[in-house]
């Protein structure tokens, strides 16, 4: 038992038996405070000769992570035998720590109870000096590291002794009396919703029951195996619909009867495999774009969901997906998921329709032609490429086009540029219009998200 079930230990007893039972846990409570009490007051006492033994054999070196003088043989013998004597005190203090540890049981609790926090002389062996347990311990020709472990090994005899006494008396109490009339069966699932196939279980089991308990628990006639005192259920998931079933707890009181406790019905719901894929925007995946897709399937994790797509590729996790395909036609989106350990099934598959994104519109003075005042049409300088009423934000850039100006009683000047902005020849003749001419712009060819060129329809302007 560490100290920190200890602790926990100490803490249910404080939060139960103390406030429950006062008077009888009273005493107990007070005897197992003591011990505890006793043991950290030795464990101490050790820990000081454990730092005076490290420092007087030049103390803890922290790139090696042990001590500088482990191979030393000086200083145990120095320290604990011969000068200072160390090892004769404390060897009388491992007497009185578990006198007094023994002494707070009676005679019960004692039955069974051998603490290994002792100091006793080795077995003398015929040809060789008779030592006592201070000189075999911390003698001569004893290497500090070994005095060390020596000094740990007391300190975990002490931790296991304190462990064993505070077990026993805490422990008497329950002993003492129980009763099973404010108990209640229950079953506890950890879902009710499973896939066919997919493994079903639940745990029954007594509140407040102990782990040495070995109560009689079943469900529909049939034993369950058990565990500290609980027991697991492993329901049918080979057909679908609706389960139900009801688990019972036999346990047998202080006075030899028996009794049976029943849970309330249980409930849980086996459904075939399923997965639901769906675009965030639409019931077709554009190419060049992030196309989202939301994926999910009922009665599988998040984390267990395997999903893939053909003609593309997909990156995410969990519900959330982006899709990117690549050519014209169709991609499917596949989903299977891991519904136990090693054992994969196939949810579903979801086909969709591959487009490429629709041709924007050309834009010029923010219009696509018509009549535009004279002055609008010389005050711009960018062709533009807009996709009007479109899900996705694709932008268009114009790469090239050719500037047609036709003046009333003149011929025609063509101007040819790359990129999307007017050159300064084309500035200087745009300058030069008025009232009834007409400006065109044809031969416009744009680039979209997907790197393919787009030839677009012909803008023509009337200036007036």
């Amino acid at each position: 038992m560490s100290r920190q079930v200890l602790i926990i230990l100490f803490s249910a007893f404080e939060k139960t038996k103390l406030i429950n039972e006062p008077e009888r846990a009273k005493e107990p409570y007070r005897k197992a405070k003591e011990a505890r009490a006793l043991a950290d007051n030795f464990n101490t006492y050790v820990d000081s000769l454990k730092k005076l033994m490290i420092d007087e054999s030049g103390g803890f070196d922290e790139s090696t992570n042990d001590y500088k003088g482990r191979e030393s043989l000086d200083e145990s013998v120095d320290l604990m035998v011969d000068r200072r004597k160390n090892a004769y005190a404390l060897h009388q203090k491992i007497d009185d720590t578990r006198k007094k540890l023994l002494a707070l049981l009676n005679d019960k609790e004692r039955v069974g109870v051998n603490l290994s926090l002792q100091a006793i002389a080795p077995k003398h062996v015929a040809g060789f000096p008779k030592k006592d347990w201070e000189q075999a311990n911390f003698g001569e020709g004893i290497p500090m590291g070994a005095a060390m472990t020596a000094l740990v090994k007391i300190q975990a005899d002490t931790k296991n002794a304190e462990n064993e006494v505070i077990k026993k008396i805490l422990g008497e109490v329950d002993q003492a009396q129980v009763n099973l009339d404010q108990f209640s069966a229950v079953a506890v699932a950890p879902t009710s919703y499973v896939l066919v196939g997919q493994p079903y279980t639940a745990e029954v089991f007594l509140t407040a029951s102990d782990s040495k308990s070995s109560p009689d628990i079943s469900v529909g006639g049939g034993r369950l195996p058990t565990e500290a005192g609980r027991g697991k259920y492993n329901g049918s998931t080979s057909s679908e619909g609706l389960h139900t079933w009801i688990g019972t707890v036999t346990v047998k009181q202080t006075d030899g009867t028996m009794k049976t406790y029943t849970t309330p019905q249980q409930t849980y719901m086996v459904a075939r495999p399923s997965a639901v894929v769906s675009p965030d925007k639409m019931n077709v995946l554009y190419i060049g774009v992030d196309n989202p897709v939301s994926v999910s399937a009922p009665g599988i994790a998040k984390t267990d969901l395997r999903v893939s797509i053909t003609n593309g590729s997909l990156s995410g996790s969990g519900e959330h997906w982006t899709a990117k395909v690549t050519a014209p036609g169709t991609a499917t989106v596949n989903v299977s998921g891991e519904i136990s350990k090693g054992k994969t099934v196939v949810l579903g598959s979801t086909l969709f329709r591959v487009k490429r994104i629709p041709d924007p519109k050309p834009q010029f003075a923010g219009k696509s032609g018509g009549t535009v005042a004279t002055a609008n049409l010389k005050a711009q300088d960018v062709v533009f490429a807009k996709l009007e009423d479109f899900v996705f934000d694709a932008q268009f850039k114009v790469t090239r086009f050719t500037l047609i100006i036709v003046k009333p009683r003149q011929d025609p000047l063509t101007f040819t540029g790359t990129g999307n902005e007017l050159t300064a020849e084309m500035h200087r003749a745009m300058s030069t219009i008025a009232p009834g001419s007409r400006v065109v712009f044809e031969n416009i060819i744009a680039v979209g998200p997907d790197g393919m060129q787009r030839g677009l329809d012909p803008i023509v302007f009337s200036a007036n």
